[in-house]
């Protein structure tokens, strides 16, 4: 059989990583987290302390810049210059990086050759904000995951309740609005639901519920019914 390329785009906060990875696993696909990749690259940004908004800046820290994905025991591990940065790349100050970085076109040209060779070599699920637009453009399955901003507010709350981060509730949903604004808005490949994206809004539902949904999509596709 051929490879089969999903392509699963939506907002900060919507569950895409964790669906698309649960997903993967479950039909035997290739799980690529291209959000981790740009969260990489705003580490690594952050590190040659470039500040928010520098975007001058970022230029002559690419091209000292390796990005990789690693599987161990069936995790992805992402790897900045060898390193595993897996933890230090899901905090809320990465995620501020992540959005920045990715507006550069200059970022995003630097990626996509190795985005688009994965989906080549392997039937993948690739998560991002702008995969079915741009990334893979011809993707057989388009998926839009989406949630209400309070509803995305308070999973990534909890989560960072679960990792000990100091963060209110709030906060956390006016970075979640920002960030959304920000993806919308911006020049670059802003985010948008592609013309024959398959919406799926996981509001109202629990995240077993949420991953049944997105499968079902795929099969209907992989079954030749889609």
């Amino acid at each position: 059989m051929k490879s089969i390329a999903v392509a699963i785009d939506g907002p900060s906060g919507a569950g895409k990583s964790t669906i698309a990875r649960a997903v993967a696993e479950r039909l035997g696909f290739v799980y690529v987290d291209t959000g981790a990749m740009y969260r990489t690259i705003g580490l690594a940004v952050c590190r040659a302390g470039v500040q928010l908004g520098d975007t001058a800046g970022i230029l002559p820290v690419l091209p000292g810049i390796g990005v990789s994905l690693n599987y161990q025991d069936g995790v992805q591990h992402v790897l900045l210059n060898g390193e595993d940065v897996s933890g230090l790349i899901r905090t809320p100050e990465m995620s501020k990086y992540a959005s920045f970085v990715s507006a550069v076109p200059e970022v995003r040209a630097f990626l996509l050759d190795t985005q688009r060779d994965m989906a080549k070599k392997c039937s993948v699920i690739m998560d991002g904000r702008d995969i079915g637009t741009v990334i893979l453009p011809d993707a057989e399955v388009k998926i839009f995951l989406t949630a209400s901003p309070e509803a995305r507010a308070r999973r990534r709350w909890l989560e960072l309740q679960q990792k000990g981060e100091n963060v209110t509730l709030d906060e956390v949903l006016a970075d979640m609005i920002q960030r959304d604004r920000d993806d919308t808005t911006r020049a670059e490949a802003p985010l948008r639901q592609a013309e024959d994206a398959v919406l799926v809004d996981t509001s109202e539902l629990t995240l077993e519920q949420s991953m049944d949904a997105v499968e079902a999509v795929i099969r209907r596709v992989l079954e030749g019914q889609g």
